[in-house]
């Protein structure tokens, strides 16, 4: 048997800080071999040069793709704002961020590359009611790729955090693929979380423990499991005002805050998670908060949240790192992505008649 390691080149397009290259090169039966990487972001591209030695080419418009070594394999996780619910919800009619995946399409377009895969929030899927993805899918298939794409959670491949992401692949020739199904759940944030950890900086404000406090303390004085705390302080026209501050601890150990009366609620208004639960979405603004610990998570705990190695280093703030991390793949979901990538490519199964285009949902 033939045990000589494939080699394959790829290209790191909105590198962030790396988490796309830290999987390809993370797979140890091939050689992979980053040959060109693109960020526009300041504090990313020093995160990123500090750990890789190298300093990504900075704004994709300015990339002549004529240019660009050859390489076998694009990966992009392309903004994610336009299409966010966090962000503004405009698509490709944001001017600046949304027009530039038809940067990537103009590089595979020139470069031709065997495959792809595409990162985005998962609120892709519904954006200007499905319009958005059907230009995608379109434009794709225009310049000649096959494409699958399907939602997956960062959970289910070994991390303690929810988190949907919408992932696209696809290939050059007439290739099969299935995405991997993530058989690693089950993990909590206290295999992450060093409880021993004192650090002033991350613990929570006055108000946030006096109101963890408050809930634990009335549970123990009324049969009540949804807890309202007092609203005086808020003016009374606005929601908080109005409808009150309710909090409830849920079966999985998180500890909701939600403006609104106790048949419904409205807004969640703050989330915390415990070291026996699983933390959000972690994302650039914000970091997941420990209830019984009462504190932040740390840049390292985040950093393991995200499947991030412990030799990768930070050489800017906590809060850039943060940000960063929050901007950043899910380094184990993309690893076995990339290595179901592969395998299918190598085994070369066709397309069946029947279904020629895959799309998972």
């Amino acid at each position: 048997m033939n045990s000589k390691k494939r080699n394959y080149k790829f290209i790191d397009l909105f590198a962030g800080i790396g988490g796309f290259r830290l999987a390809n090169e993370m797979i140890n039966s091939h050689n992979m071999e980053c040959v060109f990487s693109s960020e526009i972001d300041k504090y990313a591209c020093e995160v990123y040069e500090h750990n890789f030695g190298e300093k990504p080419y900075g704004d994709i418009k300015e990339i002549d793709s004529r240019k660009l070594p050859d390489f076998d394999i694009l990966t992009a996780g392309f903004p994610c704002q336009p299409f966010s619910y966090s962000g503004r919800l405009e698509g490709f009619d944001d001017k600046i961020s949304g027009t530039l995946f038809f940067d990537i399409v103009r590089i595979l377009r020139s470069k031709k590359p065997k495959m792809f895969l595409l990162e985005n929030v998962k609120g892709l899927k519904s954006h200007n009611k499905g319009d958005t993805l059907n230009t995608i899918e379109k434009t794709l298939r225009s310049i000649g790729y096959n494409i699958y794409w399907t939602t997956l959670d960062s959970y289910d491949f070994g991390v303690p955090q929810y988190r949907q992401r919408w992932f696209c692949v696809g290939f050059k020739d007439d290739i099969y693929f299935e995405f991997p199904s993530g058989n690693n759940s089950g993990t909590a944030l206290r295999d992450i979380v060093d409880t021993n950890n004192t650090d002033e900086s991350l613990k929570l404000t006055k108000f946030e423990t006096d109101r963890i406090d408050y809930h634990f303390k009335q549970l123990e004085l009324t049969d009540e499991d949804r807890i309202q705390h007092d609203n005086s302080k808020y003016d009374p026209k606005t929601k908080k005002g109005k409808y009150g501050i309710y909090s409830y601890l849920k079966p999985d150990k998180t500890l909701r805050f939600h403006i609104g009366d106790k048949a419904k609620t409205q807004i969640q208004e703050a989330y915390y998670s415990s070291i026996d639960s699983v933390a959000p979405s972690i994302i650039a603004s914000r970091e997941p908060k420990l209830w019984d610990l009462k504190r932040r998570l740390s840049v390292e705990e985040c950093k393991k949240l995200q499947g991030f190695p412990d030799w990768f280093e930070f050489n800017v703030s906590n809060g850039q790192a943060i940000k960063q991390l929050g901007n950043a793949v899910t380094v184990p979901v993309v690893k076995e992505i990339i290595q179901q990538m592969l395998y299918y490519y190598e085994k070369s199964i066709p397309i069946p008649k029947y279904n020629q285009m895959k799309l998972q949902v």
